[in-house]
């Protein structure tokens, strides 16, 4: 199986690190096509405006001078003419990516470039709580090799990218894995800092709190809190098919 590495956070990052390690659990044919510096939120942007610079780390690692979706999309199209990867995988995040923070999220969005070329994507994050005292990486480095052996042998769908986030537990405690909806933040909660820089000019900082969000039965926050791995398939088709037939009828009437 040829395996094609990635995140948002950064090649040296230690959470890609842990990612390495799994992978080579599985395969012997890992290759790393990864950012060369943090990408946190960067969402599904790829970069057009300025050149794409590659930076080889050893046989089969690279860094790219871009974003997650740079690194795949580059890693595609020149590492890969003869044989495609058979599955990427993006992580492992530093901190969860739950609910509808996965449209910010840089290491969904790679995987999700993975998707669209037809390629099985899994994306895996790792809940953090207690600083440097906190269990850290522990459940996804005990946790990770169950849930991504299973979907080896799962016929996932195409366009569809599978989300894994582990609890902020270490590995003996965690209760085992949900297959569970996507839950919803209240973003309109969320903090903004204003302040003012040592030169006078003020400037303004986002996302410095916790955002606020209702644990709904069934969903990946749910099962997170309550000491679980959510497992939560996302399709990249945003269409919303219930407003189809009415607003077809709107339309229809005034035309």
């Amino acid at each position: 199986m040829r395996i094609l590495l990635t995140n948002d956070d950064g090649i040296h990052a230690p959470g890609f690190a842990v990612l390495e390690n799994i992978a080579r659990q599985i395969s012997d044919d890992v290759w790393v096509c990864a950012p060369a510096e943090e990408n946190s939120g960067a969402g599904h942007s790829l970069t057009l405006h300025q050149p794409v610079r590659l930076k080889e780390h050893g046989e089969k690692r690279y860094a790219v001078t871009g974003t997650p979706t740079d690194s795949v999309n580059l890693a595609l199209r020149k590492f890969f003419a003869d044989k495609m990867p058979d599955l990427i995988i993006s992580g492992v995040n530093n901190g969860e990516n739950l609910a509808d923070d996965v449209t910010y999220s840089g290491t969904i969005s790679a995987a999700m470039e993975g998707a669209l070329a037809g390629i099985p994507a899994i994306a895996l994050s790792q809940s953090m709580r207690g600083g440097a005292d906190g269990p850290g990486f522990d459940a996804a480095e005990q946790w990770a090799e169950r849930v991504i052996r299973p979907l080896l042998t799962t016929q996932i769908p195409r366009r569809c990218v599978i989300n894994v986030n582990f609890p902020a537990l270490p590995a003996a405690e965690v209760k085992g894995i949900r297959v569970v909806r996507q839950g919803f933040h209240d973003y309109a909660r969320g903090s903004l800092v204003e302040a003012t820089d040592p030169r006078g000019r003020p400037y303004f900082w986002f996302g410095l709190d916790d955002i606020e969000h209702s644990l709904d039965h069934g969903t990946d926050l749910e099962a997170v809190a309550e000491g679980y791995i959510s497992l939560t398939p996302i399709q990249l088709d945003l269409t919303h098919y219930a407003s189809l037939g009415d607003l077809g009828e709107t339309f229809a009437q005034s035309s």
